[in-house]
């Protein structure tokens, strides 16, 4: 479980949580980070890719990768590849990060329960 958890928690955002019968706590995560990141596409927020750059790309990549299979799922639509071309998109960006963010922070939260570290 030690192992499953956070990974399953990353890949879908409050699965670690849902299969070690956290139901409130793993729906909340869930809710949450999905929302997040849609209201960040739908602002037209800027996806990172992975590149060697700037600092600042590669910490967004970063952060975006943090959503997991959403994060996925938007690079395999091709979904987040406009230039920011208004302040909304930058709203945008940021949401996206922040719910890559919000996922590695629910990751470790999982990871914890999982060994036993917090009840």
């Amino acid at each position: 479980m030690a192992i499953v958890a956070p990974v399953l928690a990353w890949l879908i955002p409050g699965a670690g949580h849902l299969i070690q019968r956290r139901w409130i706590r793993g729906a909340l995560i869930l809710a949450t980070i999905v929302l997040m990141f849609s209201i960040g596409l739908a602002l037209q927020g800027r996806v990172y890719q992975p590149n060697g750059g700037d600092i600042l790309d590669m910490l967004g990549f970063v952060g975006d990768l943090g959503a997991g299979g959403l994060y996925i799922l938007t690079r395999v639509m091709e979904w987040g590849h406009v230039a920011i071309a208004h302040a909304t998109a930058d709203y945008g960006t940021k949401y996206l990060i922040v719910a890559g963010l919000l996922n590695f922070i629910c990751v470790a939260d999982a990871y914890h329960i999982a060994i036993g570290k917090k009840p």
